[in-house]
């Protein structure tokens, strides 16, 4: 019988800690913005010391959805995710690669040294701020190449903090239903086409203007063919418009599926990452290598 209650009480306990824990994320923001300084410990050790660095751009998307829909979605999916499990999710970061787009109104790009030194910048100082495991998740189709690339010259010096790209897959169930619920080609379907229009359908439908979906054509025009060759013009080649598809033919039942399954995908590598020890680990037993 005093075994039993004793038992019984542990749980109890364990399961108040639990629930103050619980509480205690639920009441810190997770915006680095809209916290107070005060909260900054705590606000370390719930998110173990773990930033997320949402990556968007300013860029016109076709004649029907906000030129800061990249920025919109990694807003709403860090926002949405960190509900779920807690980080510190950094302030709206819309500095990427966008040269391509410079001909259409709207366009927010920066000379290609200074988007680099600022990337740098940002993720030294959310570092000397305490956070040692930062999370890119991008939303624009132009930055992966940037942010890989930057990844790997995080090896060039020894920091003390490791960088983390998140990259979404698609199983086969989800596949399955996207394909159910997609109308138009998937093969066009890249720019302000009906996946990501259905997203801001679904994330922001007070921002997109469906009647003018069709004002301009998003069809690949195809001004360019060089086999087994890359040209930097190749964008505005295919898609003058900047504006790749049919976003006309887009549901918000499908921005549904789109974006809780990138949240779903979220949540689960930030738990890794906030739990992840290797990683910090094997960094420095390289430099420890590279320095012999």
């Amino acid at each position: 019988m005093v075994k039993a209650i004793k038992r019984a009480t542990c749980l109890l306990i364990m399961l108040s800690l639990l629930n103050t824990q619980f509480t205690c994320a639920q009441e810190l923001h997770s915006r680095w913005d809209e916290l107070v300084a005060s909260d900054w410990p705590k606000a370390l050790k719930l998110s173990d010391s773990t930033c997320i660095l949402p990556i968007g751009i300013l860029e016109k998307h076709g004649p029907h959805v906000p030129i800061g829909s990249d920025l919109i979605q990694v807003r709403e999916w860090a926002a949405r995710a960190t509900k779920r499990e807690y980080a510190v999710v950094f302030p709206d970061y819309f500095y990427g690669q966008i040269n391509e787009a410079r001909h259409q109104p709207g366009t927010f790009a920066l000379p290609e040294r200074v988007v680099w030194d600022l990337l740098e910048a940002t993720c030294d100082e959310i570092a000397r701020n305490g956070f040692k495991k930062i999370l890119i998740i991008n939303g624009h189709g132009g930055n992966p190449e940037l942010i890989r690339y930057f990844m790997q010259t995080r090896l060039e010096k020894q920091r003390d903090y490791a960088v983390y790209f998140f990259e979404p897959h698609s199983d086969s169930a989800y596949a399955k239903k996207l394909s159910a619920l997609h109308k138009s080609d998937p093969a066009g379907d890249q720019h302000a086409g009906e996946r990501e229009t259905s997203s801001l359908l679904y994330l922001r439908p007070d921002l997109v203007k469906m009647d003018s979906a069709t004002n301009e054509s998003g069809a690949n025009q195809k001004r360019l063919n060089i086999p087994n060759v890359y040209t930097a013009i190749w964008w505005y080649a295919d898609y003058p418009n900047h504006y790749a598809g049919e976003g006309a033919k887009a549901t918000r039942e499908l921005g549904q599926l789109v974006n809780e399954h990138f949240i779903d995908q979220l949540v689960t590598a930030l738990k890794d990452v906030k739990t992840d020890t290797r990683t910090l680990a094997l960094q420095k037993e390289f430099f420890d290598r590279v320095k012999k």
